[in-house]
């Protein structure tokens, strides 16, 4: 979710869809992971501290943690 709100700021993206797919590839690629209790990735200097019980070094990949967000009413 972070990564969406992410994409949201940016000037090019118009509409919530278009952020959350690329939110979306952006985990796929592995380009936001955790490391050493923060989430990384999110652009420049905006690493986040996660409170969780992932272990370090762990990258999103895997469609358990993307393919379940889906965008429901206005996409705009």
């Amino acid at each position: 979710m972070s990564e969406f709100y992410h994409q949201l700021g940016q000037p090019d993206v118009t509409i919530k869809a278009e952020a959350l797919r690329r939110a979306q590839l952006a985990l796929l690629r592995g380009e936001v992971r955790l490391e050493s209790g923060e989430l990384r990735g999110l652009g420049v200097g905006e690493n986040r501290p996660v409170a969780s019980e992932l272990p370090d070094n762990q990258d999103f990949e895997h469609p358990y943690y993307w393919a379940a967000f889906t965008m429901i009413g206005s996409p705009w």
